[in-house]
């Protein structure tokens, strides 16, 4: 059974740094496309970041752009998310996505999730 479980989210100032990671188990981690979304206290979930299955195309979301990283590391079916320069709109609970043989991931087409990790930056 394909699970994806996401670590390293906890508290941090603003201006700070924090490195999320995404654990893939139980499918083929270099055939998706992976990413993160996130959703805050009542707003809709978002997109943030995503990597192609083959790692050659990376999008972000203009709000995080210059200040967000995603990588892939296929061999540990890794995916990681390092975020600086953290500011109090970024406080979310932050889910990781994967999607067969894509460029991005999207919250309709993405056929697996992560359980969410939160994130907090405090002001």
């Amino acid at each position: 059974q394909a699970q994806l479980v996401e670590s390293g989210g906890g508290l941090v100032r603003a201006g700070g740094s924090l490195r999320l990671s995404c654990t893939a188990s139980g499918l083929a981690f270099s055939m998706f496309a992976m990413g993160w979304f996130r959703q805050a206290p009542g707003k809709e979930r978002e997109f943030v970041a995503a990597i192609k299955w083959n790692g050659d195309i990376k999008t972000y979301a203009d709000a995080v752009k210059g200040r967000f990283t995603i990588s892939r590391d296929d061999h540990k079916k890794l995916m990681t998310l390092q975020m600086n320069n953290l500011k109090s709109e970024d406080t979310a609970v932050y889910y990781c996505a994967a999607n067969a043989m894509a460029e991005t991931v999207t919250l309709h087409d993405s056929q697996y999730w992560g359980q969410g990790t939160q994130v907090t930056v405090s002001s």
